[in-house]
């Protein structure tokens, strides 16, 4: 397990030292943990099944820096057992509602990796919230959230590390997939070129370079600048990728200008990056949003 590089917030002797009491309700008695992002959410209800309620809060196709919640969300949040959430600024929108339950016991998946900083872009050297996309990293999390749940009252220990340990081997075969598909692509075509910096963790598991990003920063709440484009257009012509990537929580109309302001071939493929979508999207579930990325940046960059 990769060593954490800053300290855990959540502390199970401090969990246990303040007793976890369930907010169940009459009609449903399980203790109720809630999720920030769908991608933790999916996550979250593989590991703990049917012992718990688990309410996400992100909706499917919503962009995690920006999504808000309405006024019973909240209230739900702040009288939750657990509050799972991904950290390192990624949930701009919800922030303050984050703060607002300090009171409740608290798991933050991005103190729990070995944490990558933005190399370049108004977020230099600010702390790249997109770690799920490098699933050695999610397995971290996976590992550390379980004594986390294993705290809540109503959940069974045992049962949980059965399902711990079985999504563990999903997300180490996931691993092995994604390592051998990469490795078919040649290395001069092993470049990324993207809506916004959302692959640093891919780029370094899977060695990529990371060529640029059209809104270079780690938020979508970001703009790009004339000279932002003009630097990506140089970039391109450098490197002469076939394929350049936009998000499918993100419009893909600064890609597709870029592509034409490049005045190359290139394909504009669309990946699923920040969010999960609904059971018709393409991807409803962590494990096959990353496989279907995998297969497309293979293809795209391969062709």
């Amino acid at each position: 397990m990769r060593a954490p590089r800053i300290f855990a917030t959540f502390a199970v002797s401090a969990l246990a030292g303040i007793g976890l009491t369930a907010c169940a309700t009459a009609e449903d008695p399980r203790p109720t943990i809630v999720v920030s992002t769908n991608i933790l959410g999916d996550v979250v209800e593989e590991l703990v099944g049917e012992q718990a309620q688990v309410v996400t809060l992100m909706k499917p196709d919503a962009d995690p820096h920006s999504f808000e919640i309405s006024a019973q969300q909240a209230a739900t949040l702040r009288s939750a057992d657990l509050l799972v959430s991904n950290g390192l600024g990624l949930e701009e929108g919800l922030q303050q509602h984050l703060d607002a339950a300090d009171t409740v016991p608290a798991f933050v998946a991005g103190d729990m990796i070995e944490v990558l900083d933005y190399s370049d872009g108004d977020a230099a050297g600010m702390p790249d919230s997109h770690f799920w996309t490098d699933p050695e990293r999610m397995i971290d999390v996976v590992d550390a959230i379980e004594p986390a749940l294993a705290e809540v009252e109503g959940i069974d220990a045992e049962a949980l590390d059965a399902t711990v340990e079985d999504y563990r081997g999903q997300l180490q075969a996931l691993d092995a997939e994604m390592t051998e598909a990469f490795a078919t692509i040649p290395d001069e075509r092993r470049a990324l070129v993207t809506n916004h910096h959302v692959f640093g963790y891919l780029a370094e598991r899977f060695d990529f370079e990371i060529v640029g990003a059209v809104i270079p920063g780690g938020t979508t709440l970001a703009a790009p600048s004339a000279s932002d484009l003009a630097d990506l257009v140089d970039a391109i012509h450098e490197t002469g990728v076939p394929a350049i990537f936009a998000e499918s929580s993100s419009p893909d109309r600064l890609v597709q200008a870029l592509a034409s302001e490049a005045d190359v071939e290139v394909d504009v493929i669309e990946l699923f990056t920040e969010s999960l979508t609904g059971p018709d999207g393409g991807a409803p579930d962590y494990l096959t949003m990353m496989r279907i990325n995998t297969e497309r940046i293979t293809t795209g960059l391969s062709s």
